[in-house]
């Protein structure tokens, strides 16, 4: 559990109690309603190690100390030859578990409360409430909230980082309005974000990301990302957010193994799906066209209106010779977004000229007006 401390403390926006003042509970019957009260936390983790032989049985649980609800379980098997393999195991799954089980108890306990006067933490979250449903009015929403939050601590990093990253949404989904000053808007959050956070892995990786794929500065995104990943390696949207940075610098055996990664931390996370059209992306751009338009197909199954995979899938059918497949995905993209010719492709932000042409190439062949 030691371990497990260690790791959960990188999260800036937790606050943990030291093994110390946890361990005095070991092997006690306690109520956990008790425990939140006596150490001043919201939240308990508590689990048990059993040994069957050689066999270790590791089980683990989140609790909600003030209404006594389960958020997370699991278990973890192994053997004592394995001891400390065991022990990395539990530390990875445990917190790329619990911190989106912690993330969406925040999210649903902020829905819950009154917002004619939210603080700045509530308004950040109610903002990534809204940012997650990935629609225009919600982005606008989450944008106004970031942006509140701000107002009440222009020193919150992570609002500052999640700012920018709405300017990265708005471009993904074809939304900007006007581009010039998205991009010096958005390149002012994410450096700001940089300067006031560079302890804070959430701030530099939304940062870094946006960073990359609106002012296309891919030098200062990798350094920030490559902080964040150092800061916090069991952080989810570190390793999503390095992921996409080298496919735009056009390196996908990297790329893969950087969304591998964040998978691994947070299986049945409901973002997955750019995770997954990341990976669809990085195989493109390998010329692995099958396995590309395999996982973009799994992308646009999770969520039909996101354009990346949809483009990817397209580009990959057509460059394998599937031209129906490539036609049929491109139909879906002319429905959702019928103004783009094969010229603005501006969205990729790829840095190799080589990378740019082919996806060009894809998308021309796949029916994609010139104009």
């Amino acid at each position: 559990m030691e371990e497990i401390i260690t790791a959960l403390s990188r999260f800036s926006g937790l606050f943990v109690i030291a093994r110390n003042s946890s361990f005095i509970y070991k092997g006690r019957a306690v109520d956990v309603k008790q425990v939140g009260r006596e150490l001043g936390v919201r939240y308990v983790l508590e689990g048990s190690v059993r040994k069957a032989g050689s066999q270790v049985r590791i089980t683990g649980q989140l609790i909600d100390a003030s209404s006594g609800a389960h958020l997370w379980a699991d278990r973890f098997d192994g053997g004592l030859e394995n001891i400390f393999d065991l022990q990395d195991q539990v530390t990875s799954c445990v917190v790329g578990a619990i911190a989106p089980k912690l993330e969406q108890a925040e999210i649903e306990r902020a829905k819950h409360k009154p917002t004619e006067s939210p603080d700045a933490y509530e308004c950040f979250l109610r903002g990534m409430a809204s940012y997650y449903l990935q629609t225009g009015d919600a982005l606008n929403e989450a944008l106004r909230l970031f942006y509140k939050a701000i107002e009440l601590d222009p020193e919150f990093a992570s609002a500052y980082g999640m700012a920018a990253w709405c300017y990265g949404s708005r471009k993904i989904n074809a939304w900007v309005s006007d581009h010039s000053r998205e991009i010096a808007e958005t390149a002012r959050l994410a450096r700001r974000a940089a300067e006031l956070g560079p302890e804070d892995a959430v701030a530099l990786s939304r940062g870094a990301h946006a960073l990359a794929l609106v002012v296309g500065d891919l030098e200062a995104a990798t350094t920030l990302v490559d902080r964040a990943v150092t800061l916090n390696p069991n952080l989810w949207g570190a390793w999503h957010a390095s992921g996409w940075v080298r496919v735009y610098r056009g390196e996908p055996e990297v790329a893969i193994e950087h969304f591998a990664r964040a998978m691994r931390l947070s299986p049945l996370d409901p973002r997955a799906v750019s995770l997954q059209a990341g990976t669809a992306f990085a195989h493109f751009l390998a010329r692995r066209y099958d396995t590309a338009s395999s996982w973009a197909e799994k992308a646009m199954w999770a969520q039909t209106n996101y354009r990346t995979p949809i483009r990817i899938a397209a580009a990959s059918h057509a460059l394998a010779g599937r031209l129906a497949e490539a036609r049929k995905a491109m139909a879906r993209l002319r429905e959702l977004d019928p103004a783009m010719p094969v010229a603005n492709v501006e969205w990729a932000q790829l840095r190799r000229p080589e990378d740019l042409a082919r996806l060009e190439d894809g998308l021309r062949k796949a029916g994609l007006p010139e104009t």
